[in-house]
């Protein structure tokens, strides 16, 4: 009897159609419509176009030659890499504690995961007056530590760690999540095993879990590559308009600031063009390396 109601294909379309109506819609359209409005010429967001560009490509020439992009380029390389290393990598190693206790686990669950519930624009002021000049709580803690010299954490020097430091740190809840289930899906008999066989801790985590491990990292490893890329609301609240002196800039902020703010529409859609080819790119890299394997 159950297995009749999956030959009834109808109740799939019922289900199907609507959702990839909406995404249609919603998605797919103007996303076409992005890469064709990057090759016209549109000034203010919901302008109307005054044509195509002469020579279509213009905006793609420009951005070869643009000295901001390049710099929102070289900062979002060095988020991705910090993604990687510092939320993955640290959103693994709290994972693997977490489930090494038995009492209060829950409670650590809910704290780690709790920046994530936090709006990114609470948080980015929140963190403004951590690294404020004059009275900020960083250098009110350094100057009780004996440090007399007030630090300036949005000078042009430490401005991009300072930016990266929040934004890194709001998300390694969300990867902790991720991990703390794929941990819950491993069988305790296989460490029951292992213990029984004398391995040691280190030793069961290093043949059992981190193998075991392998496809949620490499889920882990996508999301924090390309969530670089797009990365946003947290930066632009700390350093609207790439300050100072433009050293802040990421391609989701920097894309914002043209299609926003500077009334140059159609370079904002180029920039969002190159931010999707840059996102298939490297997830397609990321799968290579990182690919998937069968237990």
């Amino acid at each position: 009897m159950g297995a009749n109601i999956y030959k009834n294909k109808k109740m799939l379309a019922f289900f199907l159609v609507p959702a990839f109506g909406f995404l249609l819609v919603f998605l797919h359209y103007p996303f076409v419509m992005n890469i064709f409005n990057s090759f016209q010429k549109i000034g203010g967001l919901a302008s109307q176009s005054k044509g195509w560009h002469d020579p279509w490509y213009a905006n793609y020439t420009e951005l070869l030659q643009d000295k901001n992009m390049r710099i929102a380029l070289k900062n979002t390389f060095i988020l991705m890499v910090s993604t990687v290393v510092f939320q993955v990598g640290i959103a693994l190693i709290l994972a693997i504690l977490v489930d090494q206790i038995r009492v209060g686990a829950k409670f650590f669950r809910v704290v780690y995961f709790f920046p994530i519930v936090i709006s990114a624009t609470a948080l980015g002021l929140l963190f403004n007056l951590v690294f404020l000049r004059d009275k900020g709580m960083l250098n009110q803690l350094l100057e009780a530590l004996g440090y007399t010299g007030l630090i300036d954490w949005k000078d042009q020097a430490r401005a991009v760690i300072t930016m990266m430091i929040p934004v890194m740190w709001q998300y390694v809840g969300f990867y902790f999540v991720i991990i703390i289930t794929g941990l819950n899906n491993i069988p305790s008999d296989l460490y029951e095993v292992a213990s029984i066989d004398g391995a040691s801790r280190w030793q069961r985590i290093r043949y059992i879990t981190l193998p075991l491990l392998h496809n949620v990292l490499c889920t882990c490893v996508v999301l924090a590559v390309t969530g670089a890329l797009k990365a946003f609301d947290l930066p632009w609240i700390m350093f609207p308009k790439g300050m100072p002196l433009n050293a802040t800039w990421l391609t989701g902020t920097y894309m914002y600031y043209h299609a926003c703010e500077s009334r140059n529409t159609d370079y904002g859609c180029a920039i969002a063009v190159i931010i999707v080819i840059l996102g298939i790119v490297s997830s397609q890299i990321v799968n290579r390396v990182f690919k998937e394997k069968d237990y």
